[in-house]
């Protein structure tokens, strides 16, 4: 195990991704974003937060309200792919939330949960600023939508055959 990974999931270290960034205060939601990227868990460790806090030369109260403070970081295992759900007005109003339940019968999990496979964590979120594709979700970085509740095993069988 290597900064919280095993050798056959090893992408760079902790150290070679902070080498990457300059020890400036305003570097860290990029740090943050890069380490949280490189575990295969979707998620923070508290070592990824004293190593930022450190290199950037915060106290770690401050490192720890910024991922606390924005919903995009975890401080909890998460699946590989992070489904969000927007339930923006828009986005309600066009049918949210018979997708969501469609999501959550299809993943077998509820909002808020991560199958047990690992493989996909289901988040609901305020907005995810895409009105013109209401209701929309994201997998990862990707947006989608409009969706329909029938449009969810297509979807997310996509990304099940990828994961293979």
């Amino acid at each position: 195990m290597t900064n919280g990974r095993t050798v056959a999931e090893r992408g760079p270290t902790r150290q070679e991704i902070l080498k990457r960034f300059p020890r400036r205060k305003d570097q860290l939601l990029p740090v943050l974003h890069a380490l949280q990227r490189a575990n295969p868990r979707n998620y923070l460790t508290p070592d990824d937060l004293r190593a930022a806090a450190e290199h950037l030369d915060l106290p770690l109260a401050a490192v720890y309200d910024a991922v606390t403070f924005y919903s995009i970081f975890s401080l909890v295992p998460r699946g590989r792919h992070i489904i969000r759900v927007c339930r923006s007005p828009t986005c309600h109003l066009l049918g949210s939330t018979p997708l969501i339940a469609a999501l959550e019968r299809e993943l077998g999990v509820r909002a808020g949960g991560t199958t047990p496979d690992g493989l996909f964590t289901l988040e609901v979120v305020s907005c995810l600023g895409l009105c013109d594709r209401a209701p929309a979700l994201m997998i990862d970085d990707e947006p989608f939508g409009p969706l329909a509740p029938e449009d969810v095993g297509e979807l997310l069988a996509r990304y099940r055959e990828v994961d293979r």
